[in-house]
């Protein structure tokens, strides 16, 4: 629920509290008018958010109840929370997750943003960033049962016993770079980082998921540096 009153968080609490009483009581009503029955069923007040962000699916303009991310009073201030972004998830780069925590940070704390923006992307293609790029996911079978549609990390895994390296086994970790010549393990790449890949993979859907909001894209922010690499 949308509470208008963002000078005045004690409000906005003592709303979704008043909220959480009436649900209940009318849930209550309605259970015990049509079935008979004392309901058990309690809706409970979780979370203010000082600040909130769902950010929209691709190819549509809704959002969804599992990704969000936001601004919560705590004990020692305020905290951000995430939930489903990229933050969050390990088959991410540590480059985007890192990259999404302080970009939503500036945001949210209306904090200059877009230099760091251009920063970031500059240090990237200048090869700065090396140790954040690596991909890590788990084998869901075991190698010579993906056939079709063969995913990065099981290209990568499927190098590792030419290169001389232990081949991971099913339900072990992958860990894998792209590079010019497509993924290879991060042990052991031959060909050179493909930078251009985290800028546009990595870095840009992280950003076009909360710039879009504060009227601007990473596009906008970039595309003339970027023609200089």
């Amino acid at each position: 629920v949308w509470i208008h009153e963002a000078d005045n968080d004690a409000r906005a609490v003592a709303a979704g509290q008043q909220l959480q009483a009436d649900l209940n009581s009318w849930w209550r009503e309605v259970v015990r008018a049509e079935f008979g029955l004392e309901s058990v069923l309690e809706l409970e007040f979780e979370t203010h958010f000082k600040r909130f962000l769902m950010p929209t699916i691709r190819g549509s303009d809704k959002g969804s109840k599992k990704r969000y991310a936001g601004v919560v009073a705590g004990k020692d201030g305020d905290r951000l929370v995430f939930k489903g972004l990229e933050n969050v998830r390990t088959d991410w780069t540590r480059l985007a997750r890192e990259f999404q925590e302080e970009l939503y940070r500036r945001v949210f704390m209306e904090e200059p943003f877009e230099d760091y923006v251009r920063q970031l992307t500059a240090e990237v293609l200048a090869g700065r960033h090396d140790q954040q790029l690596v991909y890590r996911k788990r084998l869901r079978r075991r190698l010579d049962e993906y056939q079709r549609n063969v995913p990065p990390h099981v290209q990568a895994a499927r190098l590792c016993g030419p290169r001389g390296l232990p081949p991971p086994a099913r339900g072990g970790w992958v860990e894998y770079v792209i590079t010019t010549a497509g993924a290879e393990p991060v042990a052991r790449p031959l060909a050179p980082l493909d930078y251009q890949h985290y800028v546009d993979r990595q870095l840009e859907p992280v950003a076009d998921g909360i710039l879009g909001m504060v009227g601007t894209s990473f596009r906008t922010l970039v595309d003339k540096q970027i023609d200089l690499f």
